[in-house]
């Protein structure tokens, strides 16, 4: 493809055609508009202005015959702009006007009608010019012959100023063409060569990869901020995948190579029939432990892969929080604890009800494991409240809490601090939990308070048009702390 061809397939290129194209005939349309309906008043005007003429003529000659038809249009005649009259006998010898020379069949031809004709105007720098004038030709009686007429020199000229005008306007709209052909070749298409450049990038692999924004706000800069959201998306689920199969090499490598192990044991060291049922039960255990793990990452990729508010519906808070309260209250109090409901009245919030279910199920589990206070009995608290624009679920507890330095690990797959390794736990139940906040555009956070730990996520509210409830914003705002006095 030649440079020629290249430049001709651009869009700059079929931009700059279509606005010349556009803008001429726009332009042509309305310049014969305007000319084509200013000569019509103007030939309208002339016509008028003749047969007035005429009419003023006729009643001179009706009341004083040809001598004061003679003395009047001699007397009108010598006016600079004066129209056109010629008076001839029967002979054709011109008794008085303003008219030097004109065709003869313009005389012979006296029947009233107008007639475009060309003539040169009686006087001393005049009689050289040929114009055009409108007239009309009458015979009066006796044989006398009276032309009256109007010069159509304006009309004329007024016509040419249209076309000089219509030209000077095709040169500027050629002219606008090539600027807007240099606007759009300079800005746009180098925004649209950014972006294709960037998109050659990232399809080569490098999906840290963003697209340029300008600023101003335009349609290009709307793009790239959906592109650029739609490549975090992509990114953030690439990242999630990588992670999975890296969780799976590297933390389940050792309950395989344990489960592998305490097999080989089995055939080479069991004797008889409760030897190796042993061995079974225990490698059963296991394997049930692998696929819980395994269950729990596949919920947690099915979570993170989800597009966020699409699976979001109002929903009611009290009536989730006292479902979950009913479930877990006799545990808790089996572990010689009290479980505590600290919600507000008629509390709505978009989000999915299973997974928010899940959440709270997971940190109240996660508060019986370690929440357990050195002396005295467990107390967790769970319930919510609405601050600034969005819907706050805490779950609260009086144990020993979590280090600040480690309250941002613990949120990772597979990470389990070294006071919880006693218990038993595969470390994704946080994670679980992060999943979900994120996919309802919240977060999980932590805050330490004395004594205790008190976890929460954010959701937003249910608008008005979905719930009478609610609050009337769902904005994100700022996510706020719950109060877990």
């Amino acid at each position: 493809m030649t440079r020629l061809t290249r430049f001709t397939k651009t869009t700059a290129f079929k931009l700059s055609l279509l606005y010349i194209a556009v803008f001429t005939v726009m332009s042509g349309v309305l310049l014969v508009y305007v000319s084509e309906n200013t000569d019509h008043l103007m030939s309208e005007q002339v016509v008028q202005a003749v047969d007035a003429e005429l009419k003023g003529l006729s009643d001179v000659y009706v009341r004083g015959g040809v001598r004061d038809l003679v003395q009047t249009i001699d007397s009108r005649s010598r006016h600079p702009d004066a129209s056109l009259y010629l008076l001839t006998d029967f002979s054709g010898n011109a008794l008085v006007g303003n008219i030097a020379r004109l065709p003869t069949v313009v005389l012979e031809e006296a029947d009233g009608g107008l007639r475009r004709v060309r003539y040169t105007r009686l006087g001393q720098d005049t009689e050289d010019v040929e114009r055009q004038a409108m007239v009309r030709t009458f015979e009066l009686r006796g044989g006398f012959r009276l032309l009256v007429g109007r010069d159509l020199g304006e009309q004329l000229h007024f016509a040419n100023l249209l076309g000089n005008a219509l030209r000077l306007w095709l040169i500027v709209v050629v002219v606008m063409a090539a600027i807007t052909w240099l606007f759009v070749s300079r800005r746009v298409m180098k925004r649209i060569d950014d972006i294709s450049a960037t998109s050659r990038m990232i399809m080569n692999g490098d999906l840290s990869e963003r697209l340029s924004i300008a600023g101003n706000n335009d349609e290009f800069d709307r793009l790239a901020v959906n592109l650029n959201a739609m490549l975090d998306r992509i990114e953030l689920l690439m990242q999630s995948m990588k992670d999975v199969t890296d969780n799976i090499a590297h933390d389940l490598k050792t309950p395989l190579t344990r489960l592998q192990t305490r097999i080989e044991i089995a055939l080479r060291e069991a004797k008889g029939e409760e030897g190796y049922r042993g061995a079974l039960e225990a490698t059963l255990d296991e394997t049930d432990q692998l696929l819980r793990i395994f269950n729990a990452l596949l919920r947690i990729a099915r979570i993170e892969s989800m597009a966020p508010g699409s699976v979001v519906e109002p929903a009611d808070m009290n009536n989730l929080i006292a479902q979950v309260a009913e479930l877990y209250e006799p545990l808790v109090e089996d572990e010689g604890g009290t479980l505590e409901i600290d919600m507000p009245p008629d509390l709505h919030a978009d989000c999915n009800r299973d997974l928010i279910s899940q959440v709270m199920v997971n940190l109240i589990e996660n508060a019986l494991k370690y929440g357990r206070p050195e002396t005295g009995a467990l107390r967790i608290r769970l319930g919510g409240k609405e601050e600034d624009g969005r819907v706050i679920l805490f779950v609260s507890d009086n144990g020993p809490g979590i280090p600040e330095e480690d309250q941002a690990r613990v949120k990772d797959r597979f990470v389990r601090l070294e006071e919880s390794r006693s218990e038993p736990g595969t470390g994704l139940g946080l994670s679980l939990v992060k999943a979900v906040a994120s996919l309802h555009g919240g977060d999980l956070r932590f805050k330490n308070e004395d004594p205790g730990l008190c976890a929460w996520i954010d959701l937003a509210p249910v608008k008005p048009a979905s719930s009478g409830s609610g609050n009337a914003e769902a904005g994100t705002g700022r996510k706020g702390e719950p109060n877990s006095e």
